[in-house]
């Protein structure tokens, strides 16, 4: 595998991993920001675990992809957590350049011409 993918899956999982000891303690600004969007503190506790599950999936070669598309899917893009917009937007960005340098990798990728249709029964 390049190292160019792996950079961008270490990046984002440290980026996605120093958060967590702020959700996770009840930080004031992170009880603030989950206050303030009616979400504390089921939101805060939710998205930090999934935010570990990502890190940890991101780091696990054969799982990298599945926790690309979660870091992907668990992020704003540092629309919300402003204090936090540059690593918000690193995550975004270092999971989507891993989820184009390793396209082929994915399931999808693999399945016969035609889609999953043309998988014999």
């Amino acid at each position: 595998m390049k190292i160019s993918s792996w950079i961008a899956r270490i990046v984002a999982a440290v980026i996605l991993l120093q958060t967590l000891y702020f959700k996770f303690t009840g930080a004031a600004e992170s009880v603030y920001i989950f206050t303030t969007i009616g979400m504390e503190p089921w939101g805060r506790i939710g998205s930090g675990v999934a935010e570990l599950v990502a890190a940890v999936l991101l780091l696990v070669p054969a799982t990298a992809w599945l926790g690309a598309l979660l870091a992907l899917g668990n992020n704003d893009r540092g629309r919300l957590f402003a204090p936090d917009r540059f690593g918000c937007r690193g995550v975004w960005k270092m999971a989507g350049c891993y989820l184009v340098s390793a396209r082929k990798l994915l399931p999808s990728s693999r399945l016969p011409r035609g889609g999953i249709e043309a998988i014999p029964s």
